[in-house]
């Protein structure tokens, strides 16, 4: 008895340390900045979005670099609304996604797969009409270069059929008319966040970014918007 409360009282201290070194390296990193490419022209608008914990792209659904209605097509959507001008993309757990509402539905194997990289993952887009800067919305301009390296990132982290098409996921769990998911690439977990890949992404583009975050405040952080 005596050998089994000593092993898990050193369990219990070695997952405090490892919790307490996440948290601290999470904060630590959000806090060091990788710069942006130094670019003259700035012609191409895009957002970071948060809703609180979880950060979206949002970018044109077209312009003369990309045309994302060939892939991401309003058809996908309930509202199959043509004249929307933005769509956004938010990569994340699948089983998050799917299988979790409201936080009040979440699983403990929902998280523990997402934790420890044993679930698929998803990228949920939508199409919007207008956005609004505020603390939680930051508009960017950048480069048509960097634009195109960002594209480049975002197309990359889907899944694709044999003819190279995107693959939908036929689901009820959609948010709204104007939203669909699709089969992602890459493993969710403690390392590798929603944020993470925002992150990711920014910094494939030479956009301004945090070293390392899984928090969206990071990410906020270094476009001026408040940590609190």
């Amino acid at each position: 008895m005596k050998r089994v409360r000593f092993i898990a009282r050193h369990s219990f201290r070695f997952l405090l340390g490892l919790v307490l070194v996440y948290l601290t390296g999470s904060v630590v990193l959000s806090f060091i900045t990788i710069d942006p490419e130094e670019k003259d022209a700035l012609p191409v608008s895009i957002f970071v979005v948060s809703n609180g914990v979880h950060t979206d792209l949002v970018v044109p659904v077209r312009n003369e670099i990309m045309d994302w209605s060939h892939i991401i097509r309003f058809e996908h959507t309930k509202a199959r609304d043509s004249s929307r001008k933005w769509v956004s993309f938010g990569w994340g757990a699948k089983g998050f996604y799917l299988e979790t509402p409201a936080w009040s539905d979440l699983k403990a194997s929902t998280a523990f797969k997402a934790a420890f990289s044993l679930g698929t993952t998803a990228m949920h887009t939508q199409f919007h009409n207008r956005l609004k800067e505020n603390d939680h919305c930051v508009a960017i301009r950048l480069h048509p270069d960097q634009y195109r390296k960002l594209v480049a990132f975002i197309s990359g982290s889907f899944q694709k059929d044999s003819t190279g098409f995107v693959i939908p996921i036929s689901t009820n769990a959609v948010y709204g008319k104007h939203d669909a998911f699709y089969e992602a690439l890459g493993s969710y977990s403690m390392l590798k966040t929603c944020n993470t890949w925002t992150n990711e992404a920014l910094k494939s583009a030479g956009l301004k970014a945090c070293l390392w975050t899984p928090w969206d405040k990071g990410i906020l952080y270094q476009y001026g918007r408040p940590l609190w």
